[in-house]
């Protein structure tokens, strides 16, 4: 075979993490998941994971890993994300590396990244050598070898950052047609310019570097790979195959390779069932011999490159202008508004190389008393960012402190460190990727600036925002309210700020609500309630007692008195300050305890304005998931109150709903929202309960089907979805019987009937393993014959069994 196929998928999502608590909080775009990782993830790392193959009758036949098949990278920052959050997933990525290994002559088909997705053309040699470093350290760590690739994000690339690469030991990197200047071939002495897509894609390139290092290019099939994101050539299984096998010359009588790099999010995000015609194709090449996979390392084991290549220097794959979409105003955007404009983008970066300049002179400057060598125990700090854990930091400072470090001295260290890796996040490309300064992502970026500000304030005393600020004013929005980079990091970063004593406020607040014991973890901080106390009047509660209160991050710790009153809905207040003796917090808990017994409210708000004066903090000071979640609670009293309402009114209205349904009539908009607000509720309350009441559900819907009333189809399928995975669980894995095979098979029969669709991978993923591992072959002739329904049910082909009462399996 000398027809070779490799597909590359870049699978990255920027960090959306709160700099402050470590944790991405709710966006309610993402509805009903709770941020736009865990939707991406549902709608296309974990599609990738296990993938379906169908058959003409639509039918899975098989369920395969993706990334097993083809040549990817994860984004680090992402990768940690995914350990946490969808540990099934993170371990599919991995073991599709290892199973890669064994396929591929021993390559694995993970490449490396940059740490964070920064253009490193645009970046210090300081910055490149820290983003390869962290990106390779990240990679060994999940992937437990070195990587032989590395992506360059945004494909974005000059001669320096390919020198770094080349001095650890990084074999190739992937880029864009484009970005080859010129080419020679053996023994030839003139170079050949290569202008746009005209590079010969079917071979790999060797780059001699000006130290006289060399790396390896492979430019990607430049038609294919934008047929793929963005002219609809995933529509199609097999048309996806056979583009990419009649890519192929057959005036060629080498080896070739067609290979294409796209956005992983390609596969199924951008492009619904992506996913699947990407495991078609993959799986029609090989059925029909039309060519042999393979990734990079693997091809290049077998072909070395004969040819050499040279580059376009500060190049990429996404802006015509080759950077420039990253530091000016070069006309690439997003589109969503042609009349705005991105002057912004240029003082921006401005803005944070001059903060960057002084966050990494005030590194060297403080920590060079700290630690043996400062730049070296920065590239190594990426072990600590890995495992928070104490003895991962013990060993850290084992390596590298100058002396031993206690107390004050190694949080200081560590708000400095810190300092170094929140510089580094705020160059994420995507804040300069879209169309406008107050955006999503560039508002991030600025985030990750103020907690930059905020660390060197803490650890060495300098104030960096005032320079920084004046530097903002000359990024202008395009929006009128927001002004300029500087009002949007005043309105947004420094009232986002967290410090010990906002922790303290937000403990103090949700204490009211939550049953904390003595040790809370509160996101990237724990809590030790000490002296708690808790009273009760007719409407009115408080709380009063001494927190402690450890980041553990940078192991900056203080104790605090607190006290918060609930006079009920949203009057919810309370004060914090630094614990000083235990006579005046027994004073203060005795003021508290009167209040509350007198249901004095006036007297108690007095009571915390002199108690706390300037460290008053109300609901919307709580981290915004609390928030959310205290909201629920308070308004699930007035939501009782407001069901009964509804649902009176929908009983009262109940006859003349169905004398309109008679004649055919459609309900007047009162009554519609009515019975959709009453159905709607009924429907959640039903699939959030313990007992799953199926009467109470097929009931609703038959009701809904009635009244030809819609339900809130996304809250509805994520709940029976969820609920779905549960039953699967146990009757596929932990109690398989006849009664829990038969809950979850009544509960498909009901999904079967709603007007949206309900998505049955998780349990067609569990039901699939089961047939694999022969988990039912041991069961009865009734059990196994349920269990044959079942997977009619899920549209999974069930081999027809070899014997009586037994289920023949497929090695597939």
């Amino acid at each position: 075979m000398k027809r070779f196929i490799c597909v590359h998928g870049h699978f990255y999502q920027p960090p959306r993490e709160n700099p402050w608590l470590e944790t991405i909080e709710v966006q309610d775009s993402a509805y009903p998941y709770h941020d736009w990782n865990e939707r991406i993830t549902a709608e296309c790392f974990a599609p990738n994971a296990a993938c379906r193959i169908l058959d003409g009758d639509d039918r899975i036949v098989r369920i395969v890993n993706n990334y097993a098949r083809m040549s990817f990278n994860f984004g680090p920052t992402l990768l940690s994300w995914l350990e946490v959050h969808a540990p099934e997933v993170y371990e599919a990525v991995l073991e599709a590396d290892r199973q890669s290994q064994r396929t591929f002559s021993g390559h694995g088909n993970a490449l490396a990244q940059a740490y964070n997705h920064v253009i490193l053309p645009l970046s210090t040699r300081r910055q490149k050598e820290l983003q390869v470093v962290w990106g390779i350290r990240d990679f060994q760590r999940r992937f437990g070898r070195d990587p032989e690739g590395f992506w360059l994000p945004e494909t974005a690339v000059d001669l320096e950052t390919l020198e770094v690469l080349a001095e650890h030991d990084i074999r190739f990197t992937i880029l864009a047609p484009h970005q080859a200047d010129r080419v020679r071939g053996p023994k030839q002495k003139s170079w050949k310019e290569v202008e746009g897509d005209r590079v010969d894609t079917a071979r790999p390139y060797r780059l001699e570097l000006p130290s006289g290092a060399e790396i390896v290019l492979f430019f990607y099939d430049g038609p294919i790979s934008r047929a793929v994101a963005f002219e609809h050539l995933l529509n199609n299984g097999e048309n996806f195959a056979r583009r990419l096998a009649g890519a192929f010359s057959d005036d060629v009588e080498g080896p070739q390779l067609v290979h294409l790099a796209t956005d992983g999010e390609t596969y199924g995000h951008h492009h619904r069932f992506g996913d699947m015609a990407l495991a078609f194709a993959l799986d029609f090449l090989e059925r029909n011999e039309l060519a042999r996979l393979t990734n990079y390392g693997e091809y290049l084991e077998s072909h070395p490159p004969e040819w050499e290549a040279q580059i376009v220097e500060n190049s990429s794959w996404s802006c015509l202008h080759g950077i420039e979409r990253w530091r000016e105003d070069c006309g690439c955007c997003s589109g969503s508004r042609p009349h705005w404009n991105q002057r912004w983008r240029a003082p921006l970066r401005k803005s944070l190389d001059w903060l960057d300049d002084r966050a990494d002179a005030l590194f060297e400057e403080e920590a060079s008393g700290l630690l043996q060598d400062p730049r070296r125990a920065l590239e190594d700090y990426v072990e600590v960012i890995l495992d928070r854990s104490g003895p991962a930091l013990d060993r850290f400072l084992g390596a590298h402190a100058a002396h031993p470090l206690e107390g004050e001295q190694r949080v200081r260290l560590l708000q400095l460190l810190e300092m170094q890796r929140f510089a580094a996040l705020m160059y994420t490309s995507c804040a300069w990727f879209f169309d406008e300064i107050s955006g999503l992502e560039t508002s991030r970026a600025l985030q990750y600036a103020g907690r930059v500000v905020q660390l060197a304030r803490e650890a060495a005393g300098r104030d960096l925002e005032k320079g920084f600020l004046r530097r903002l004013e000359q990024a202008p929005s395009n929006l009128s309210e927001h002004g300029d980079g500087r009002r949007i990091y005043e309105k947004w970063v420094r009232p986002a700020r967290v410090d010990l004593l906002k922790v303290g406020a937000h403990f103090a607040l949700s204490s009211l609500f939550e049953p904390y014991g003595e040790s809370n973890p509160i996101f990237c901080y724990t809590v030790r309630a000490l002296e708690p106390e808790h009273f009760e009047a007719p409407g009115a509660r408080a709380s009063v007692g001494i927190a402690q209160i450890a980041s553990r991050v940078t192991e900056e710790s203080a104790v605090f008195a607190y006290s918060a009153i609930h006079l009920g809905d949203h009057n919810l207040t309370g004060g914090v300050r630094p614990f000083r003796s235990h006579q005046e917090f027994h004073a203060l808990r005795d003021e508290v305890r009167d209040c509350v017994a007198r249901a004095d409210v006036a007297d108690a708000v007095q009571l915390l304005d002199r108690s706390f004066p300037g460290h008053i903090y109300r609901l919307d000071s709580l981290f915004r998931d609390e928030q959310r979640k205290i909201l629920d609670i308070i308004l699930e009293a007035g939501e009782d109150e407001l069901e009964e309402t509804f649902t009176n009114l929908y009983q009262q209205k109940l006859s003349l709903m169905l004398f309109l349904e008679n004649l055919r009539l459609p309900l007047p908009r009162a009554l519609a929202l009515t019975a959709q607000f009453v159905l709607d509720t009924r429907l959640r309350r039903a699939l959030q309960a313990p007992e799953f009441p199926m009467a109470e559900i097929e009931e609703v819907l038959d009701e809904a089907e009635t009244r030809r009333i819609r339900l809130d189809a996304p809250g509805a399928r994520y709940g029976l979805e969820r609920r779905l995975r549960e039953l699967a669980q146990e009757a596929l894995v932990e109690e398989p019987d006849p009664a829990s095979l038969e809950r979850l098979e009544s509960t498909l029969d009901l999904v079967s009937r709603l007007h949206f669709k309900v998505d049955l991978w998780s349990v067609q993923n569990l039901y699939w393993k089961a047939l694999q591992d022969g988990t039912a072959e041991a069961w009865d002739a009734a059990l196994q014959e349920r269990f044959r329904r079942l997977g009619e049910k899920l549209r999974i082909e069930v081999p027809r069994p070899r014997g009586a009462g037994i289920l023949a399996r497929d090695g597939g």
